[in-house]
Formats: structure tokens, C-alpha cells, sequence
């Protein structure tokens, strides 16, 4: 943001209004600085994760496993629901993920045709650190705001993303 309150937002909403005043770009200037807010923390977090060994992709993994709750054991459709990946996506990451020895898949004792994916000691240690030093980023980033700011921002995001997540794009 410059000094006089105007970013690059307001730059190309500006220039859309002077080269089509008809046009109502309120929108533009939320989604615009919802995106380039997205793109600037998700390099950043990528970053941070890069320093334990993972990426976007296998952090997603190791925290839900770590959020489902000792004995962090899921099986890997389990996963691919709550990620909304393929299987052949998942079968990818977990494969980078047991041969880095963060997580182990074992037969599933209650189907022999199923398996279960367990973090390991050093998995569970490599998420905790991981998730710690995401979340030490995006505080960092709410810095700029105070709680209740920041709570109202959460809450008006999360009536958004209802919102729109309710509207048909076909339509």
C-alpha cells in the first residue's frame, strides 16, 4: 500500500472506471486483493514448508492425518475425501511421504483389502514444526489488523465463501 492508501488494486479498478464508468468494480477490488492475498501467503507458506522437506501438497497430507487425532491413522480413501484428491493424486504423495519416513502405510487389520496410513514419530515431528511456523507467517500477516479486526474479517470471509459456494457458475 502507498502512503496515500491506494494499491494496485485501486490502480486497475481506477483504470476500469475511467475506460468503462458503467461498470460497478466493487467486486474486481475484493476478489482481486482476495487473490493476490492468496498467491503472496501460499509462496510464503510454500517457503516454509520447503525448509522441513514438503510441500503444499505433503503438508496437506501430514496435517490431516495430525488433525484426525492419535493414532493419526487414516486410510487413504479417508484422505483422498477429505483432501478432494483422486486416489492415483494421493497414491503420489503418500509414496513421496513413506519414502521420506514421515508416514507409513500398513494392511488395514479390519480389511484385507484396505491399508492404513499412520504419521511416524518424524512425520508427526516435521507437521508440528510445519503447521507452527505457517501459522507464525499468516500472524505475522494479521499484524497489520487488531483481534476484532481480524475476527470480522474471518467471520465476513466465511460468509463469502458460503455465498459463494451457493451460487451455480452454469447458471
Amino acid at each position: 500500500m502507498t502512503q496515500e492508501g491506494v494499491d494496485a488494486v485501486d490502480t486497475i479498478t481506477g483504470q476500469w472506471l475511467t475506460e468503462r464508468p458503467d461498470l460497478e468494480t466493487l467486486p474486481m477490488a475484493v476478489f482481486g486483493r482476495i487473490y493476490r492475498l492468496s498467491r503472496l501467503m501460499g509462496d510464503r507458506m510454500e517457503k516454509a514448508y520447503q525448509r522441513y522437506g514438503i510441500g503444499r501438497g505433503e503438508f496437506d497430507v501430514l496435517a490431516t492425518l495430525r488433525r484426525s487425532g492419535a493414532p493419526y491413522t487414516l486410510s487413504p480413501r479417508q484422505l483422498a475425501t477429505t483432501m478432494m484428491l483422486t486416489t492415483g493424486g494421493m497414491t503420489g504423495r503418500l509414496d513421496k511421504l513413506e519414502r521420506a519416513g514421515l508416514l507409513e502405510r500398513a494392511p488395514d487389520p479390519h480389511d484385507r483389502r484396505g491399508l492404513r496410513v499412520t504419521l511416524t514419530e518424524r512425520g508427526l515431528t516435521v507437521i508440528d514444526q510445519a503447521v507452527g511456523a505457517g501459522l507464525a507467517l499468516q500472524q505475522q500477516a494479521l499484524d497489520g489488523l487488531d483481534r476484532e479486526q481480524a475476527e470480522q474479517l474471518a467471520g465476513l470471509l466465511r460468509t463469502l465463501l458460503a455465498s459463494t459456494a451457493e451460487v451455480d457458475p452454469g447458471r
